[in-house]
């Protein structure tokens, strides 16, 4: 928030005004448009995540996308809901608030410092099977970004969902970077597709943390960033083919990008250690039998259709 008419220091005890749990600041976590979220701990001692802001509409929205999530069978979308309510403040102002599960992880960045380059379509399949869950029951993320995610015990968790959208609607809340409509691939309509296009800025960010400018001609930009990444390379066509409008799903993309991994896990040695930390870590089975369905992926050049 631009203009918060409060501060919560770590502390400070902010009790629910109707159901009246209290929670304990301990320290800020970031905040957004529409709030603030803080760490904070519960009477029994346990640490939750509490968002805080003006617009009760807005939060609301926010508690009813998070409730629905914890009604996917079979998955887990997003952290777990806890609590929502209003807090009177010391200026007597009411301010409404929720809390939800607070999600230990690390960025995705950090995470991947060191590990082989295979890391990123592990990670980014974890991510398009989620969003697959996501599309089945009719919503986009919409702010799908790196600051949005964590790894959570080699798991990619999201941790806002502010800016889930009913597919078919107007993209309430994006972020420039990760826009396709910034970068001129298509309109800010919320469909899988769009989806799709930020998970391939995401892949970028992952070998280029340095965000970059668009400049004259976006899609060149691109274009360049992505030729010049060696680390992207086994991903280059895959990703050219998002922007192209070649996949429609992400059950499409995720098929196709383990076909990938699996074709560079075969034709490379892996050691029985490595093997055994990544079907842990990574669901490997998950991807050996995703790969058995995949069809023949065909490459194509990826300035075609820029020039």
């Amino acid at each position: 928030m631009k203009k918060q008419d409060f501060k919560l220091f770590p502390g400070t005890y902010l009790q629910g005004k109707w159901n009246g749990h209290k929670y304990k600041v301990i320290r800020k976590l970031g905040a957004g448009a529409c709030g603030a979220v803080y760490l904070c701990q519960t009477f029994q001692g346990d640490k939750v995540a509490l968002k805080v802001g003006k617009d009760s509409s807005r939060m609301m929205l926010e508690v009813n996308m998070l409730k629905k999530f914890s009604k996917v069978q079979g998955v887990k979308l997003g952290p777990a809901f806890v609590d929502v309510d209003d807090w009177k403040s010391p200026s007597l102002q009411v301010f409404p608030f929720y809390v939800m599960e607070y999600v230990e992880g690390v960025p995705l960045a950090h995470f991947l410092r060191g590990k082989s380059k295979e890391w990123i379509g592990i990670c980014t399949i974890q991510l398009l099977t989620d969003l697959e869950h996501l599309h089945k029951a009719g919503f986009v993320f919409g702010d799908l970004k790196t600051d949005n995610l964590l790894m959570s015990n080699s798991k990619v968790r999201w941790i806002d969902v502010g800016g889930v959208t009913a597919i078919g609607r107007a993209i309430k809340e994006y972020t420039e970077f990760y826009d396709r409509g910034y970068w001129g691939f298509g309109s800010r309509k919320a469909e899988p597709s769009y989806d799709l296009f930020a998970v391939t800025m995401i892949m970028l960010e992952m070998v280029h943390p340095n965000k970059f400018e668009k400049g004259a001609h976006p899609r060149r930009t691109l274009a360049a960033k992505l030729a010049s990444s060696n680390d992207l390379k086994p991903y280059h066509s895959l990703i050219a083919g998002v922007w192209k409008g070649k996949f429609q799903s992400a059950s499409e993309m995720k098929q196709a990008l383990s076909y990938i991994v699996m074709k560079r896990a075969k034709g490379s040695p892996v050691s029985r250690k490595q093997m055994k930390a990544q079907k842990h870590s990574s669901e490997w089975g998950e991807l050996l039998a995703l790969s058995a369905v995949a069809g023949v992926f065909c490459g194509f050049s990826i300035f075609s259709f820029w020039l």
